[in-house]
């Protein structure tokens, strides 16, 4: 059985627009995910990358352009200038890891009600009643939120440092355990896909 290491950042419009097809093609080949939240911006620092707001204009004026063209392709609901971002994506981080800790819930749910909350419906996904919410709706215990504050804490800090080592360097960046192949990007989980077919 294949395992996926999935690296993402809760505020990343990519990691939204990429949408439950991760877990759907985990499941149509009998894979298993780990879910790893981390602070993109560090990766980005940390291997070579620029964070968008210190990007040259005409990189910043793609990106305004591929975001909306991709959401209509997908068909997803999209505000590009979302009224909550950026915002401290620690908090939406913990919960995602203390939900996965946990168990008992839909994981791929929360992960994507989280970043929907965010691009889609105009929420604060750094706000606790937000995320309380939100885990509740995906059959989490809403008290995640406090009571895993401390091992979500550790574990975003481990994150970061395990893309590295990885080579991971921005987000989704999705990686095959046993074979060490590396997809970054919502637009590479047809080859993704097509991999895992392989195993």
């Amino acid at each position: 059985m294949a395992h996926i290491d999935y690296y993402l950042a809760t505020i990343s419009p990519w990691c939204y627009l990429a949408g439950t097809r991760l877990e759907e093609v985990a499941a149509r080949h009998g894979a298993t995910i780990t879910y790893k939240p981390l602070d993109v911006i560090q990766l980005f620092d940390r291997t070579g990358g620029v964070g968008p707001a210190k990007r040259h204009p005409n990189r910043q004026e793609y990106r305004n352009q591929e975001i909306p063209r991709w959401a209509e392709h997908l068909g997803m609901e999209m505000n590009q200038k979302p009224a909550f971002w950026p915002v401290n994506m620690a908090p939406s981080s913990y919960a995602v890891i203390a939900a996965q800790k946990a168990g008992g819930g839909d994981l791929g749910g929360l992960v994507h009600g989280i970043m929907r909350a965010c691009w889609a419906e105009e929420r604060d996904i750094s706000d606790d009643a937000v995320l309380r919410d939100v885990l509740g709706a995906h059959g989490f215990d809403p008290n995640l939120v406090d009571s895993g504050l401390l091992v979500g804490a550790e574990t975003y800090a481990r994150n970061l440092e395990e893309a590295v080592a990885a080579g991971a360097f921005g987000t989704p960046f999705y990686i095959v355990r046993e074979t060490d192949q590396r997809f970054w990007g919502q637009d590479r989980i047809d080859f993704l896909d097509r991999h895992l077919a392989t195993l």
